[in-house]
């Protein structure tokens, strides 16, 4: 299968998590908003709030991929594999913007005396967690088949609503037990921090991606494996890899005999990017620097 096949097939899954993310958060909002409201339970409308950014951030998702693989345009040399890690990124902030709503209502409705919460609630916590397990595990297994940064902060986000639904159904229940309506408030102030450590720690990955930061290290052994595998490859000087979207550019500077003709090294350089495109997955585009043997013994100012 050649990359654009692998790439569309990749895409495919991830739209289709992204999809079913999006149908399914928006039903699970509606619902714990609803039941929130008619049971008097903050934590659960916070839970549904919580739900609806998700909704947003699935579209976000959904948009960022089928932008990320656009071809390259006039405007756009590189193709458009940015907006994947954008998209990711954007899903981080949307889920951080969450924490703090949900944080600052919470402190408001723990001055504001009110009704407790119904029991029927809990059941429907309960739903809702074990809906949001099952999400986020489908989620997460498709970003790590496909290797998506946008589609792994959707699986993070359906964690994360998981935690504020676990962390409702404990508040409920202390204040059903204590008849104390502050508990279920304390349990919603509760779960802002972990959604903004959540979101902290999913707009990492995004971010070092945008910023062209080193893919793993077996990406570049792999490039090196395979460029110095061809005949007439003195050695390798620089191996610059970086990820755009799900593809991977490479940048090498190959070191040949000084003596062959320009014409040589030239045969060289398109035998090593062809090499590289055909055995390291998911290479896109190899740009390739002779450089001659002697050259090391003399480097040039730019190198040092």
């Amino acid at each position: 299968m050649d990359h654009a096949a692998e790439t569309e097939q990749q895409v495919r899954r991830g739209l289709r998590s992204s999809l079913i993310s999006i149908a399914s958060n928006f039903v699970l909002a509606l619902c714990k908003c609803a039941a929130g409201l008619i049971g008097h339970s903050f934590a659960l409308v916070a839970d549904g709030i919580e739900s609806m950014t998700d909704v947003f951030s699935s579209i976000v998702v959904y948009l960022g991929l089928r932008l990320a693989i656009k071809p390259p345009d006039k405007e756009h040399p590189y193709g458009h594999g940015k907006a994947e890690p954008v998209a990711a990124a954007t899903v981080s902030l949307v889920m951080a913007a969450a924490g703090v709503g949900i944080a600052i209502e919470s402190i408001v409705l723990l001055r504001t005396p009110h009704p407790l919460p119904v029991p029927y609630t809990l059941w429907v916590l309960l739903a809702v967690f074990g809906v949001k397990v099952l999400l986020t595990r489908y989620v997460s297994r498709v970003a790590h088949s496909i290797d998506s940064v946008a589609v792994r902060s959707d699986a993070w986000h359906h964690l994360s609503d998981a935690i504020v639904s676990m962390f409702a159904f404990i508040g409920i229940s202390v204040a059903l037990v204590t008849k104390d309506f502050r508990a279920d408030d304390w349990a919603a102030l509760c779960a802002a921090p972990v959604i903004l450590f959540n979101a902290w720690r999913q707009i990492r990955s995004p971010m070092e991606e945008i910023l062209d930061a080193a893919p793993p290290p077996e990406i570049e052994q792999h490039v090196r494996e395979a460029a110095s595998a061809v005949p007439g490859v003195v050695g390798l000087e620089k191996c610059f890899v970086r990820k755009v979207g799900f593809a991977y550019y490479v940048d090498l500077h190959v070191v040949v005999d000084g003596d062959i003709s320009v014409r040589s090294g030239h045969a060289i350089s398109h035998q090593v990017e062809d090499r590289v495109l055909a055995d390291v997955t998911r290479v896109a585009k190899v740009l390739v620097h002779i450089e001659p043997e002697e050259e090391l013994l003399n480097p040039h100012p730019s190198d040092m």
